[in-house]
């Protein structure tokens, strides 16, 4: 009688730790899936944010080239003092060097202060030429 109860109470042991780990692995595999789909749609979410910001920025670029071009054709239509060109050229060239500057402090800064030395050059010469011609 007493090995049938030892027996009887492994069994229900055995039955209730079976299904606790079988529990256990049900829930985990339920955990693994939400995570899953919850990635792939931060996922899907940010590849159509993505694609609606690089439009923006894409739109930005424009007005931003524009708003540089359009002055620099003016002033290699309106003056065509070698010095004077030279200075746009390398003032513009500076200034849009500035968006590959980003990768260190350092680096931007001295971007920053390239370009802003070549607007004072170019200040300087353009001035210098306003006042021979006029």
């Amino acid at each position: 009688m007493l090995v049938t109860l030892v027996t009887a109470a492994l069994a229900i042991v055995g039955t209730l730790l079976g299904s606790i780990v079988s529990g256990r692995f049900q829930e985990r595999a339920a955990e693994r899936s939400v995570r899953v789909s919850h990635g792939e749609a931060i996922r899907r979410d940010r590849l159509e944010a993505g694609s609606e910001r690089i439009e923006a920025l894409r739109g930005e670029s424009h007005m931003t080239r524009s708003a540089v071009t359009r002055p620099l054709v003016a002033l290699r239509v309106l003056i065509e003092d070698q010095a004077v060109r030279a200075a746009a050229d390398e003032m513009v060239t500076l200034t849009y060097a500035l968006r590959d500057a980003y990768a260190t402090t350092e680096a931007l800064t001295a971007a920053r202060e390239a370009a802003k030395g070549a607007h004072d050059r170019f200040v300087d010469v353009a001035a210098g030429y306003l006042s021979r011609t006029a």
